[in-house]
């Protein structure tokens, strides 16, 4: 039986399930809520499919709102079949997957008649490609690439925040200890307990758009945009060139191609020279200093050349490491057989980084945020 059906008044199970949708990450803003109560209250509340409308477009702000809102609606309204939508999503998610190796094989040659071969072609290409270097790429693996890197999944790290939450392990609660036991005539019946919750960390995206990094920036900077897309309010990036740029407002736009052209316009030194320490010391001081860089993963995307000063460089990298909560440098060529740090930038910095990976395929991409979630 549906929540709206379980009670005489279907406005306490309704704005409950405005209140999951928000928990689960959805602005469902006073105005949406109110809205979506009248809406209900001219349909008939005991049909779900009339109340999964309602609240589809009234408290759906944006098309990425849409799954989080059929996960939430099937398990605060059909728990019983709530088990079944992570088997569904999967298999939606296998669907279009296929779709798009087909569609790389039929690129790739004649037509093959459909089966379990040509599918399994197209898999095994797919996972040549996540291996392949992304300076090395051709046009049609650059647009296959665009589709793979859409399908990452990005999962924050976490942090301890300081307000404390209920929960059902933890330190006793004594103040809502108190207030259950005024219901049990002054018997402590359960007790209360909490624990800090959890909150996103910070995470910094440094990307430098060299001359010497140019094969890898526009895969760089998609994957930001990516990484930016899922955490709009814990992501910040910055390009480091001769200057140093922030491409966050641009990149936190919904359509890829827009976003990478309007940070291309924003800019001014793509594929110039490098001047690591002069940028970094300009981000600390005018963003990391102030809050940016505070208890943040912060990853920096450069081969290590540097035609500044390289003691500059060591400073500043010094210094950031003393604000963030890690330093992950990213190295593409730090992928390539017999690779050695001894580019002047990268040597001099790499005693105060804590990570040093790989950056030059899909594969190290998916590495790096397994890293960045343990970090």
């Amino acid at each position: 039986m549906s929540a709206t059906t379980s009670a005489a008044d279907p406005v306490p199970g309704l704005v409950g399930f405005a209140a999951a949708l928000r928990h689960a990450g959805l602005a469902c803003e006073p105005e949406r809520v109110q809205a979506f109560l009248r809406a209900v209250d001219t349909l008939d509340a005991a049909d779900p499919t009339q109340v999964y409308w309602a609240g589809r477009l009234t408290l759906c702000g944006e098309p990425d709102d849409l799954p989080c809102y059929d996960e939430a609606f099937a398990s605060w309204f059909m728990p019983q079949r709530s088990s079944r939508a992570p088997r569904a999503r999967k298999e939606k998610t296998k669907r279009a997957k296929i779709a798009a190796l087909q569609q790389l094989a039929m690129a790739a040659g004649p037509t093959p008649e459909p089966g379990d071969d040509s599918l399994k072609v197209a898999a095994s290409d797919t996972e040549v490609l996540r291996h392949r270097d992304l300076g090395e790429l051709s046009a049609a693996e650059r647009k296959h690439l665009r589709e793979l890197l859409a399908t990452l999944t990005i999962e924050p790290p976490r942090r301890a925040a300081m307000r404390l939450r209920p929960h059902h392990r933890g330190d006793l609660d004594p103040d809502r200890t108190l207030r259950a036991m005024l219901a049990t005539a002054g018997e402590p019946i359960r007790l209360k307990r909490h624990r800090r919750g959890k909150r996103p960390r910070r995470v910094v995206l440094l990307v430098d758009v060299s001359g010497s990094m140019s094969p890898y920036a526009d895969s760089l900077l998609r994957f930001a945009h990516v990484v930016a897309r899922r955490t709009p309010m814990h992501t910040e990036v910055f390009t480091l060139g001769t200057r140093l740029t922030r491409v966050t407002r641009q990149l936190r736009q919904r359509d890829p191609e827009n976003a990478l052209a309007k940070a291309a316009l924003a800019v001014p030194d793509f594929a110039g020279g490098t001047r690591l320490g002069e940028t970094l010391r300009a981000f600390l001081d005018r963003w990391g200093q102030r809050g940016a860089a505070r208890r943040a993963i912060v990853v920096l995307f450069s081969d290590g050349w540097e035609r500044g000063d390289a003691a500059l460089l060591k400073e500043q990298v010094a210094r950031l490491q003393r604000l963030a909560h890690s330093v992950i440098w990213v190295n593409p060529h730090a992928g390539h057989d017999g690779y050695a740090p001894v580019q002047s930038g990268i040597a001099a910095a790499l005693p105060h980084v804590d990570r040093l990976l790989a950056g030059h395929s899909l594969a190290t991409l998916e590495e790096l945020l397994v890293e960045v979630r343990r970090a």
